[in-house]
């Protein structure tokens, strides 16, 4: 096996991770906004939970741009 086959197997499993990473992150998005709806239903402060969901919000967009990179390698390879 190549480096250069064994770099472009690298790349595609890191993407199948950034895959899997995206996808889960997604779901904790989600869930972290039915439970704010949730909260404000109840009357409850949710400042915290907001600020919960700005920083998943923002890791979700870097993994975005991880994925966005290994695509770059792959095509560069």
């Amino acid at each position: 096996m190549t480096i250069a086959m064994v770099d472009k197997q690298k790349e595609l499993e890191d993407l199948a991770k950034a895959d899997q990473d995206i996808a889960d992150g997604e779901r904790r998005v989600a869930d972290q906004i039915i439970l704010i709806e949730q909260m404000i239903r109840q009357g409850r402060d949710t400042a915290l939970a907001e600020e919960f969901l700005r920083s998943l919000e923002q890791t979700l967009e870097q993994w975005h741009v991880h994925r966005r990179l290994i695509l770059d390698a792959l095509d560069r390879g």
